[in-house]
């Protein structure tokens, strides 16, 4: 008999069909059991709900518990017990005693018979309810309620009863629906597997399992055992297939690179780039460890659009002694070229020394050094007599190397290479240090630590230009063969172009530390601290040298304080020495305590005649520029008021920050740039500034350069301002790092400070009417703020003070007269303000004159005082320094005082 083949799908499909199938029935066969039991269990509650409604319902009905306590409980009870059976659709609804003697069934035979089941617990007033069998209604549930009477006494039971297969019944009529579902899963997984079919015959060509693994083989065969490398790169740079001659090309016979980066897998680095770019290549060489690699790469797209590339390898080896002289000339040409584009690039001579170091590394030498004479770094002429040299530059591979560090001092030592190289002129080699005796003899403890840290050869080249030595550059070599003669001409080649850069340097360090230093000299080296403003600066030089922009901060009377930006036309030394002159002479006519109008009204007066001057005498040179053309910036601001007073000569107005962070360019009138202005009138504007306002002022070079108009300019600033509750210090970090150009054609100068009120409580004001015998009122009463203010130290010369200046604004003055003042942190300051113009000069008095001794009394007890200008009248003022005071006399008060010098005491 022939035997019937078993049935077993032969298609991938066919099994995963299979195994759908399975999993499907599975599946089907839990969720009925699980319907099952919950149907079960839902239908048991559910009966047990209904059963215990049913019975209190019954026992607490109208008649149920009449009918119990009369004659014939059963003639009662029977038919309503039927009816509500049969109306609730329950198995059995029966009533019986206490004892258990039937009132009422459903079978009229069994009245009078005892119950089967338990009830004692349904007596405690509590329904009892049960699941049982029985043989006349099956697995049934049962609940027992008890029936009381008014003195909660027993008079009956009632007991009801639903059999379990009628609920269940509506269970099973649910299956016909679970199992469709079941049947519609089984269609799903049908038509599935037919799809997934269909794909995969597709994506095979129409190939079976048999077709695939024999076409599997051949082409593993084959790829494994062709002399020529394959790899094959996916998407990303990921590998997918390396052959057993790529893996032995390119070093990873032992690696499992398999879907991993060509960066990943330890091959050489540009071979790596090459695999992983995709970039097509035809016999490209490549050098992959001590073999020559010919690389042909294509890019391939596959059926799902995904890029790639297929690459061959072939080991040309033969090839590598030409291909290593090739690289290494073209490496050499390429090195003197790099020296010539990055040596240099700044004015900076330890740069420069650091950028030699730095280019020779690694594709020269290991590690370079770079030793100049002393001279060369201040920017001096260096002689044949000057043997002291610094290391200034190192350069490296490793940082952990015993070579002497930078700024060690070293010296020419005879019998050394770098002695040898200066003297003769030409480069030094030492192929192996470890056989030089004259070099480990110099330093015996280093040269012992560089031979224990494995450098092994060196070559030392002079620095030399103009004919001058200037250093010398030496090259180490540990990990990379040792120096031959081929790489003296080399090294000698590297240090002369080197060393052209290094002197350019070395000259324009010394002009630029001329200039520097003479430009420093002018400029305030510290800003005075003031208690009515913060302030920050920056100033960034132009590339092309010193230039003359200038700032300052100059404290005044009455707790005020100037705040003076200048720029002065050109660069170089002339350009500082202007910007000196000019900052000495507003200092000085800022000590008047002029207006800032009537100010640069003297200063546009002073440029006129120096540049008027210089003419005359013959000596102005064309390559420097004139005076005429400087610009400035003047303010004063009051904190008592917190007003700020402006003018300007040729320069941008200033920019003004509120507390809430708006930025804005007050409209302050422009005028002509000094010397420029024909005798017009400059204009002063005056601002009122709240609390923590940011007052900016700067030069031109920060808004302005050849690339950007001043629009652009001043919008950049004054997005870079607009942030509320910074610093000073932070603005002027945030502007410099965003506003001016990164190589600005002009100096860039930057003063901001942040305004302060002081409080009013530390001011006090008084009218003095013109009466002479007001002064002692008015002097009890500037007492007594003292007092309040707690400087009873200041007392006897305060008041010896206001006295003398208030008697004199009464009796010379013009009204009206009044007397200020301010609780600074500093001083005490004292101010009285009369309408008369004429000014007070101090005099020594003859002893013959009856006064003139008054405002000589002043100058003695004040630390500072003055004559202050109004447009009518004048204030004179007084400071009184908190540190310091003068204790009163202990048998004199200030009226006897006072008295000594007559009445007429004026200094008019």
């Amino acid at each position: 008999m022939r035997a019937v083949p078993r049935l077993r799908p032969r298609s991938l499909a066919g099994q995963v069909f299979v195994l759908q199938l399975l999993v499907v029935a599975v599946l089907a066969v839990l969720v009925a059991a699980a319907f099952l039991y919950t149907a079960h269990e839902r239908a048991k509650r559910e009966a047990y709900d209904r059963s215990l409604a049913v019975s209190e319902t019954f026992a607490n009905a109208p008649g149920t518990r009449a009918a119990m306590r009369s004659r014939d409980p059963s003639a009662l009870l029977q038919p309503s017990a039927e009816a509500a059976r049969k109306q609730a659709h329950v198995t059995y609804i029966v009533a019986f005693d206490p004892h258990g003697i039937r009132w009422s069934h459903p079978d009229p035979s069994l009245i009078g018979g005892h119950v089967s089941g338990r009830f004692a617990p349904a007596l405690s007033g509590k329904p009892f309810q049960e699941t049982f069998d029985s043989t006349r209604f099956g697995e049934a549930v049962d609940t027992t309620v008890a029936v009381f009477d008014e003195r909660h006494r027993v008079v009956g039971l009632v007991s009801v009863g639903i059999r379990l297969h009628n609920v269940n019944e509506m269970a099973v009529r649910q299956l016909p629906f679970l199992l469709g579902l079941v049947a519609l899963a089984l269609a799903l997984a049908a038509g599935g597997t037919a799809l997934v079919s269909r794909r995969l015959l597709a994506q095979t060509h129409g190939l079976g399992p048999l077709g695939m693994t024999r076409m599997y083989e051949h082409h593993d065969a084959v790829l494994h055992a062709v002399r020529e490398g394959v790899v094959i790169v996916g998407e990303g740079g990921r590998l997918l297939l390396v052959n057993d001659e790529a893996r032995r090309l390119l070093g990873l016979a032992d690696e499992d690179v398999a879907n991993r980066l060509v960066h990943e897998v330890g091959m050489a680095p540009r071979i790596a780039e090459l695999l992983g770019s995709g970039r097509p290549a035809n016999d490209e060489v490549q050098l992959v460890g001590d073999r020559l690699v010919s690389v042909s790469q294509r890019p391939v797209t596959d059926a799902g659009g995904r890029a790639g590339s297929v690459a061959t390898l072939r080991d040309t080896t033969e090839l590598r002694d030409l291909s290593t002289r090739v690289d290494l000339v073209h490496g050499r040409l390429q090195l003197l070229y790099d020296a010539g584009v990055q040596i240099g690039t700044t004015l900076g001579v330890v740069r420069t020394a650091e950028e030699l170091a730095e280019v020779a590394v690694p594709r020269f030498a290991d590690f370079a050094t770079v030793e100049l004479l002393d001279p060369v770094l201040r920017g001096g002429e260096p002689t044949p007599a000057d043997t002291g040299m610094t290391r200034v530059a190192t350069a490296g591979v490793r940082d952990d190397h015993s070579l002497l560090p930078t700024g060690e001092v070293s010296g020419l030592l005879p019998g050394g290479p770098v002695a040898d190289g200066i003297r003769a002129g030409r480069a030094q080699l030492l192929a192996d240090l470890a056989d030089s005796a004259e070099w480990r003899a110099l330093d015996p403890e280093r040269a012992r630590r560089v031979l224990e840290f494995g450098i092994r050869s060196m070559v030392s080249a002079p620095l030399q230009a103009r004919g001058r030595v200037l250093g010398t550059v030496d090259f180490w070599r540990a990990g990379q063969p040792p120096f031959d003669t081929d790489d003296l001409a080399f090294a000698e080649e590297l240090a002369a172009r080197a060393a052209v850069a290094v002197d350019n340097a070395r000259r324009y360090t010394r002009e630029h530390t001329m200039a520097v230093t003479l430009q420093r000299s002018l400029l305030p080296r510290s800003l005075p601290q003031h208690s009515g403003m913060e302030v920050a600066h920056r100033y960034l030089p132009a590339k092309a040298g010193v230039g003359g922009d200038w700032f300052d901060v100059i404290p005044l009377s009455g707790a005020r304080c100037a705040l003076v930006v200048g720029d002065v036309v050109g660069h170089g030394v002339h350009a500082a020495v202007t910007m000196g002159r000019l900052r000495t002479a507003v200092h000085n006519f800022s000590a008047l305590d002029l207006a800032p109008d009537e100010l640069l009204a003297h200063l546009d007066e002073l440029v006129t005649r120096m540049d008027t001057e210089e003419e005359a005498a013959g000596s102005s040179d064309p390559a420097e520029p004139a005076v005429t053309g400087a610009t400035c910036l003047y303010a004063v601001y009051d904190q008592v008021d917190g007003m700020c007073s402006f003018a300007r000569a040729g320069h941008p107005g200033p920019a003004v920050v509120s507390p809430d962070g708006t930025a804005t360019f007050p409209d302050v009138p422009g005028s002509p740039p000094l010397g420029l202005g024909g005798n017009l009138p400059f204009e002063t504007t005056e601002l009122q500034l709240p609390a923590g306002s940011r007052l900016v002022l700067f030069t031109d070079g920060l808004v302005e350069d050849r690339h950007r108009d001043i629009g652009t300019g001043l919008e950049t600033l004054r997005r870079a301002l607009a942030v509320p509750g910074r610093s000073p210090e932070d603005i002027c970090r945030a502007v410099m790092e965003t506003v001016p150009a990164s190589q600005p054609s002009d100096d860039v100068t930057l003063l901001v400070t942040r305004t302060h009120l002081m409080d009013p409580e530390r001011i006090a004001e008084w009218d003095v009417p013109s009466d002479p015998a007001a002064v002692s009122g008015i002097r009890a009463e500037a007492l007594h703020r003292l007092e309040l203010w707690g400087l009873d130290n200041l007392s006897y010369t305060a008041g010896l003070i206001i006295s003398e200046l208030v008697t004199n604004a009464i009796r010379y003055g013009s009204p009206p007269a009044r007397l200020r003042l301010i609780y600074g942190h500093a001083a005490l300051i004292c101010e009285v303000t009369d309408g008369n113009s004429t000014a007070p000069h101090l005099r020594r008095a003859k002893h013959s004159d009856e006064g003139g001794r008054g405002l000589f009394l002043v100058a003695q007890f004040a630390n500072r005082w003055g004559t202050r200008y109004l447009n009518r009248g004048k204030i004179i003022w007084t400071e009184q320094s908190l540190s310091t005071a003068t204790p009163a006399p202990a048998a004199q008060d200030y009226e006897t005082l006072l008295d000594q010098w007559g009445d007429d005491d004026s200094d008019l």
